[in-house]
């Protein structure tokens, strides 16, 4: 009997779960693979509509709304280059007008470049400024045009806004650090609508662009106070508990999962 009423409550919970964010409608930057991805499966496991946005990664984006829609999802890709503010701002509409709406905001677009100040480009230097700052800036004021009360606008930041312990970041972790003040900012601005915004400042995490087998992983992991990358599916846990009801009270925070890194 106890066994049968334990059963009972792991399907009722999640059940729960996966309905969470039944009704809502998400938007994510850069959505087709690594980190974002991630988010896009897990908001529309969560019950969101989906919509992603990529630059190059087509193949990627369409096989990730195909796997969404076979389990019954929806979700819609869209090109949209995360420098190009026109593109940006057609995504936000083009999501609106495929789902009725739009309640939460994936600002995940981003861009590295890295080496010394001496070898930095003006054109690096415009991109990724173009990409990590402006890109959110834009998407952040669209976002917010079409959001109620409940909206959410969650910005995937970096730990290296806070902590660098390599050269060659610095240009990155200015377009990071923008990012965290604006998440500060921003929550001012919107809490009054009862919108939250809140900043995710991943550590090194297993992707494409920066495996956990990578050249540099066992020195990214010897800064690790756990000594193990993180996952995309770890990243994108927090960032639906975010995006729901539960984290109605968290604002202008910004929240490291770093492993310890900057510990």
């Amino acid at each position: 009997m106890t066994q049968a009423l334990n059963t009972q409550a792991l399907s009722t919970q999640a059940n729960t779960s996966k309905a969470n964010l039944a009704g809502k409608t998400a938007l994510v930057t850069g959505g087709s693979r690594g980190i974002g991805a991630a988010i896009a499966r897990k908001l529309a496991t969560d019950g969101a509509a989906v919509a992603i946005t990529y630059s190059s990664s087509a193949q990627q984006a369409e096989q990730l709304i195909a796997d969404i829609r076979s389990t019954g999802g929806k979700a819609l890709a869209i090109r949209a280059d995360a420098q190009d503010a026109d593109a940006v701002k057609q995504a936000v509409a083009k999501t609106v007008a495929e789902f009725g709406g739009l309640d939460i905001l994936v600002n995940n677009a981003g861009a590295l470049v890295a080496g010394g100040i001496a070898d930095i480009s003006m054109d690096d230097y415009q991109r990724l400024i173009a990409v990590n700052v402006t890109g959110v800036f834009v998407a952040s004021q669209e976002a917010q045009r079409h959001m109620k009360e409940g909206g959410r606008i969650i910005n995937i930041g970096s730990v290296n806004s806070d902590y660098v312990p390599v050269p060659g970041l610095s240009l990155y972790a200015l377009t990071k650090g923008a990012v965290a003040s604006f998440t500060r900012g921003l929550a001012r601005d919107l809490g009054a609508r009862g919108i939250t915004v809140n900043n995710v400042q991943p550590g090194p995490v297993d992707t494409e662009m920066n495996p956990a087998n990578g050249a540099f992983a066992d020195t990214m992991r010897s800064y690790m106070a756990t000594g193990k990358y993180g996952t995309g599916t770890q990243i994108a846990s927090l960032v639906a508990y975010l995006a729901s009801e539960d984290a109605a009270f968290i604002t202008g925070a910004n929240l490291k999962a770093d492993g310890g890194f900057d510990a």
